[in-house]
């Protein structure tokens, strides 16, 4: 007897129970998004490995040991991608989107890192990602953030997430800043653990969001990223704030928060829940004005965000806000007898065209009543429909609740869609 194969490791089925959740996140986060006048874009799952190499960075954990990346048939280096900002920013350049315009773009769909899986965090994972591109103010940098509080409203977890923020300057600011940070650093080398040390060498502003007490008792002295912006990067910052005040997002500015992506400057900002643990960040994203240019486009400036979608439905399952969108059916159709076998399914039809959003799920496989009735018990319908002979004849059907205790009624036919509003 053959082994049977199993899914990769830290690749996983979304299984028929599970989905119906994923299609409410995924609706709300569509909804909110064509509420704000955004646009999807789809990507290819494959890119040319530069892309990522060259927008992510070369000495990032991403680039340096989680990308799956394999060479084709002509020799080419492409690489599944494990974010959605760069593919973004290249279909923009791509297809002349970009330049001397604004763009309010969004995107869902598998991402791949080959990360060490455990709960929360996968080697194919999906991400909902938001890309604005052409605005130079900290209003859009608003706008997105308001974005997300809307989402967390919308899901019912508002009271559950808390937004940090901080701003990184410009690129000039940060090239002074880790200048003096590597200085610090060098300082305490001995009192660092080997993950800091080798990116106090590498990517030093990393240090910075190390989870090592040692490391954070040590930061406190560190100098401030802040005390290095001039007068833009810090009206720019103080613009943001004002316009979140104004909103009434709350908020709490993290000297220390930065980005693991070697792209960003000015504003960054995560979205982290107290509930999951240590995979704490839900959503993140913030401002990277050089990557059009970096890659090849015209300067442009952009902002934007993404969100875990594997994190999202693990954070409902865990506050126990899933259970409603667990029911995949509502009715169940119990049929009975040669007449009903035949005819209850073009009946049915025509209750489905006057009720669209009603989800109705027909018995096949023939099947007794206490059988039938099992399978719609299964199936978490709330409401049965009864079809035999009898009731076909007299152009009638009985309607039996499955989940509170209420009548069984007879009722005629067309009066079905009806009696069906009232009820579910």
């Amino acid at each position: 007897m053959s082994k049977n194969i199993q899914a990769i490791r830290g690749m996983n089925d979304c299984l028929p129970q599970q989905t119906p959740l994923w299609q409410k996140i995924e609706a709300v986060l569509r909804d909110v998004a064509s509420s704000y006048g955004y646009s999807e874009i789809r990507m290819p799952i494959v890119e040319m490995t530069e892309l990522f190499k060259r927008s992510i960075g070369e000495v990032t954990d991403i680039v340096e040991k989680e990308m799956y990346t394999f060479d084709d048939r002509n020799g080419d280096s492409l690489t599944l991608r494990p974010e959605g900002t760069a593919s973004c920013v290249r279909a923009g350049n791509q297809h002349g989107l970009l330049y001397n315009q604004t763009q309010r773009l969004w995107y869902m769909g598998p991402m791949f890192r080959h990360e060490r899986p455990q709960k929360g965090r996968y080697r194919q994972f999906h991400q909902f990602g938001v890309e604005t591109f052409g605005m130079h103010g900290p209003d859009i940098d608003a706008e997105v953030i308001a974005m997300t509080a809307r989402f967390w409203q919308k899901a019912g977890i508002s009271d559950k997430v808390r937004l940090e923020i901080n701003s990184l300057g410009s690129n000039e600011e940060r090239a002074a800043y880790r200048e003096a940070l590597v200085a610090f650093l060098s300082k305490h080398e001995s009192a660092l653990d080997d993950d800091c040390k080798r990116r106090m060498l590498s990517n030093p502003l990393r240090v910075l969001d190390s989870k090592n007490p040692q490391v954070q008792a040590i930061l406190t002295d560190a100098p401030k990223l802040s005390d290095y912006f001039g007068e833009q990067s810090n009206a720019h910052f103080n613009g943001l704030c004002e316009r979140l005040d104004a909103l009434g997002i709350q908020y709490q500015v993290n000297s220390r928060l930065v980005r693991g992506l070697d792209y960003y400057n000015h504003t960054v900002f995560e979205w982290i829940t107290d509930s999951l643990g240590a995979q704490g960040t839900v959503c993140a994203g913030g401002r990277y004005d050089g990557l059009v240019e970096q890659l090849g486009g015209k300067p442009t400036p952009a902002v934007g965000f993404a969100m875990g979608l594997e994190r999202l439905v693990l954070l409902l399952e865990t506050l126990g806000l899933d259970k409603d969108a667990r029911r995949i059916v509502d009715v169940y159709v119990v049929m009975l007898g040669q007449q009903a076998e035949v005819k209850g399914p073009a009946l049915i039809e025509k209750l489905r065209d006057q009720l669209p959003d009603v989800r109705v799920q027909l018995n096949c496989g023939g099947g007794n009543f206490k059988k039938q009735f099992k399978k719609a018990d299964k199936s978490g319908a709330q409401i049965a429909l009864v079809l035999g002979d009898d009731e076909i004849t007299a152009n009638q059907v009985t309607i039996k609740a499955l989940r509170e205790q209420a009548e069984q009624k007879t009722i005629a036919l067309d009066k079905l869609a009806e009696e069906l509003n009232t009820v579910l």
